[in-house]
């Protein structure tokens, strides 16, 4: 049976809730969350009212991370974000850090503003594969730099849905810090990748030609199947076949009467967006396990102090 947690998160740029579903399935309790996006704000609702009612209720779910009062965000144990990721992808042409303050891509302040006003004992964030490498590795560096700098250790490791049994390749950076960790006690791993079992055929049904399926995005949606853009048609016996936000949810492990309240076009963007859920939920664990660890270690030191 799998150990159900105690400890609370806050869900940072939501989307419709990858994180929230991921850590709720640990057991742990969402006290705070913050979207922009209206359409993703309704699914995300829809979809935790009743698992985490505190939040709506409470007037908990926040719509503009730049005018949190960050005092007032609850006490909680974890912060877990995937922040905006347009300014560090390929796609969004790697403006990063020199875009104006008002971008989206220094939202990862905020974060640090957060950090540093309420102190958790760890966070877990998510960006694209490219950011370690943005602007030859400044952009990675500051933020490094600045986790640092606010006594958070950082791990990193760049970590692909199909590693945790989603048929998607899907490689993003994932970034893991825990609060007052000195170098000589650094010792958290990222879970180990597990055999994938799940492929494209169990997503559509039937045979398709590719084990392992695209990135889910929109640049190049309705490109051929031959095209290099491509990323959204399979060959599925024999026939083309594009896939569905039905066939997305699955792809991101997200169950299948989760709800998107919108267009196809719209609901596809959304899941695009989204982070692959069991890819969070076995690092998630990892980091869980990790500091119940911690715990302990302090618990023995106090106790040989005492003696």
């Amino acid at each position: 049976m799998n150990k159900k947690y105690k400890s609370t998160f806050i869900d940072l740029f939501s989307g419709i809730g990858g994180f929230h579903l991921a850590l709720h399935k640990l057991g742990l309790k969402c006290v705070f969350a913050s979207e922009i996006d209206e359409i993703a704000r309704k699914s995300y609702q829809e979809n935790f009212k009743k698992i985490s009612p505190n939040i709506f209720e409470r007037n908990l779910f926040n719509k503009d991370i730049y005018l949190q009062d960050k005092k007032k965000i609850p006490d909680f144990d974890i912060l877990c974000g995937g922040f905006p990721c347009q300014p560090f992808s390929q796609i969004g042409k790697k403006k990063g850090f020199r875009e104006n303050f008002e971008s989206r891509g220094n939202l990862f302040f905020e974060i640090a503003e957060i950090l540093k006003v309420k102190k958790p004992k760890a966070f877990f964030l998510e960006n694209v594969q490219h950011l370690i490498n943005h602007d030859n590795g400044k952009t990675f560096n500051i933020i490094k730099k600045t986790i640092n700098d606010l006594d958070y250790s950082f791990y990193h490791k760049v970590v692909r849905a199909s590693d945790f049994n989603l048929p998607q390749h899907r490689p993003r950076t994932f970034m893991i810090g825990f609060r007052n960790e000195k170098d000589e006690e650094k010792m958290f791993n990222f879970p180990e990748p597990i055999p994938l079992k799940k492929t494209m055929s169990d997503i559509f049904g039937k045979p398709c030609e590719k084990k392992i399926g695209y990135t889910l995005r929109l640049g190049g949606a309705g490109s051929g199947i031959n095209d290099r853009r491509n990323w959204d048609s399979y060959k599925v016996e024999g026939k083309v076949v594009r896939i569905t936000p039905e066939h997305g949810k699955l792809m991101q492990g997200f169950p299948k009467d989760f709800y998107l309240a919108s267009s196809k076009t719209n609901s596809m963007r959304l899941l695009g967006n989204s982070v692959a859920v069991d890819a969070i939920y076995h690092v998630g664990k990892s980091l869980l396990e990790y500091l119940d660890c911690k715990k302990d270690f302090v618990i023995k030191d106090v106790f040989k102090i005492k003696l």
